[in-house]
């Protein structure tokens, strides 16, 4: 029929690449629409504006607002602008590897920052505990702070993990290998 546009071919296997994203990203903690948006900008040979987005994705307005305005923050998403066009447009940051380790320095070292700090914390208190404890509550002490002794060095095996990561090092598996199999 005249007038009828004709389907986009990629449309279907595009929309089906950024549900994967989005599934992805809310696996890890994020919310859902932010891999959707990030992938169709990410797949578009060139920048979109808030508008396309809600259309591609069936998002509304607000919610394309509020979605790009998070991306900006985490730096996974920046606006252009186009030579008299006053809308805004949107392009993903294309380097994996820096959307990544930005995330494991604001988020994840920050976890184990503060699990360290609060098995460091546990077992002074712990040690503070066993100085006027019965003899059958120090056993129980000394073994809470035996288990947590291990968490502690798990947490610093991860934080070493992380840091060398996002430092792009070369990693050792041997604190790890060590932590899992016993040896000290």
């Amino acid at each position: 029929m005249a007038g009828e546009a004709t389907p986009d071919p990629l449309e279907g296997p595009l929309l089906a690449v950024a549900d994967t994203i989005g599934a992805l990203m809310e696996f890890w903690g994020f919310k859902r629409a932010f891999g959707r948006v990030w992938a169709v900008l990410y797949l578009a040979p060139q920048p979109l504006t808030a508008q396309e987005l809600g259309e591609r994705l069936t998002m509304s307005a607000g919610a394309v607002s509020m979605t790009t305005s998070e991306l900006l923050k985490w730096g996974v998403v920046k606006k252009v602008w186009k030579p008299g066009d006053r809308r805004d447009f949107f392009e993903p940051e294309t380097s994996i590897w820096k959307m990544v380790t930005r995330v494991f320095r604001e988020r994840e070292l920050l976890q184990v920052h503060s699990a360290i700090e609060t098995f460091e914390a546990t077992l002074r208190m712990l040690t503070a505990a066993g100085k006027a404890a019965r003899p059958e509550e120090k056993k129980r002490l000394k073994f809470a702070g035996e288990r947590i002794e291990i968490l502690l060095g798990l947490a610093r095996v991860g934080e070493g993990l992380i840091k060398a990561i996002v430092a792009g090092e070369r990693i050792d598996p041997t604190p790890l290998q060590k932590l899992f199999s016993g040896d000290k």
